[in-house]
């Protein structure tokens, strides 16, 4: 018998190919049920999963790791749209083209909803420096491309990425066809460098933290 790492795509023989479907099916229920309920027990994971609850504690020791992965994931997966959207020439299409990767992956949707139900790792905390890095440089260039708008801020991109997440509907086809839709009327509106002066500033540093603090 033979599987698939759902990391890489790579055939893995036997044990550890079967391992590797396990976990890829452990994830994607993971997902699907704590944006349901972020207080679901992990039973729940392994029954959506299809597997038996030792194949989840085998990988996991317990509801906390597996949220910390989740989330860990959805960081990763942050900062490598980042760093491919660096690679188009132009600033004004290198930001778009990070934004629309992003709410495409739904990285926020799952982040947030956990932020604040285990505690981050070292590893997590340096990563976030990281894709704030890289978030920080795009907006950059959008600047200095001359079309992004003056008072728009890097902190405002956490926001702006939070606000199509929150778009979902039980149709998961429909629900990214508005998010695009959504994504693309908000940067039409950004497209401006002359626009008015928006209400309120832009959120400072540390202000959303909150949501991060461990809840007791």
């Amino acid at each position: 018998m033979s599987g698939v790492d759902t990391r890489g795509g790579v055939k893995l023989p036997g044990r550890k190919g079967q391992a590797a479907r396990n976990d890829g099916l452990i994830l994607a229920a993971a997902r699907d049920v704590f944006l349901e309920d972020p207080k679901a027990p992990v039973a729940a994971v392994a029954e959506r999963a299809g597997v038996g609850i030792s194949a989840l504690y085998r990988r996991y020791a317990g509801k906390e790791d597996l949220l910390r992965k989740l989330c860990h994931d959805g960081l990763r997966t942050f900062i490598q749209e980042a760093e491919d959207a660096g690679g188009v020439n132009d600033g004004w299409e290198a930001f778009t083209t990070f934004l629309r990767g992003i709410v495409d992956a739904d990285v926020h949707s799952l982040t947030v909803h956990l932020a604040g139900t285990f505690e981050p790792t070292a590893d997590m905390m340096v990563d976030a420096v990281r894709a704030n890095e890289l978030a920080g440089g795009l907006v950059e260039r959008a600047h200095a491309s001359g079309r992004l708008r003056r008072d728009f801020a890097v902190a405002d991109v956490g926001l702006l990425l939070e606000a199509c997440a929150a778009i979902r509907l039980p149709d998961r086809e429909r629900t990214a066809q508005l998010r695009r839709r959504y994504l693309a009327l908000t940067l039409d509106g950004m497209d401006r460098d002359d626009a008015g002066t928006l209400p309120g500033p832009a959120p400072w540093q540390g202000e959303l933290n909150w949501r991060w603090a461990r809840s007791q």
